[in-house]
């Protein structure tokens, strides 16, 4: 792999049971165990779905009009069976409209086909979630993440609102 495809992120201890994951950007989300307003990291990972399909559906139907309304949900219900924990039964589901008039109709008309593109091809996090690549859990020394330069052009060379 090239450094032009590895993404990454730093989780830090920030409290009891509390931790904040930063991004190469200077981004952070605090994320706790589910008995404060933290963000658990299964509520992480249904936001990612989410926001991975919303940044995709906004790219492709908000280049014909903007959103009149916008309003997405992901949804999965948490179980342990013999496999251990994990979430099944996940959807994803948006909300829209879009105003009235020729941009309108055109983004409306394209819905139907962005949502399967979306959810066959678009979305990083839904595809990596269905393929089911394997994560490996392992000790070691980290060396501090490089930054980010915001004046850098893009270093894989995708066009489209983000790294979703």
């Amino acid at each position: 792999m090239s450094d032009q495809t590895y993404r990454s992120i730093d989780l830090h201890q920030i409290g009891e049971h509390r931790w904040k994951a930063t991004n190469r950007r200077g981004g952070g989300v605090s994320i706790g165990p589910g008995d404060d307003p933290d963000f658990t990291p299964v509520e992480l990972l249904l936001a990612a779905l989410v926001g991975c399909g919303a940044a995709d559906l906004d790219y492709i139907a908000g280049k014909r009009a903007p959103f009149e309304t916008f309003l997405a949900r992901a949804e999965g219900h948490k179980i342990r069976d013999e496999q251990g924990t994990h979430m099944v039964q996940l959807k994803v589901t948006f909300d829209v409209t879009f105003p009235e008039g020729e941009g309108g109709d055109a983004a409306r008309e394209v819905l139907p086909r962005t949502l399967q593109q979306i959810q066959d091809r678009l979305c990083t996090v839904g595809r990596t979630v269905s393929l089911g690549e394997p994560v490996a859990y392992v000790e070691g020394a980290l060396a501090p993440a490089p930054t980010f330069d915001p004046g850098a052009s893009p270093v894989d060379g995708q066009s489209g609102p983000s790294d979703g």
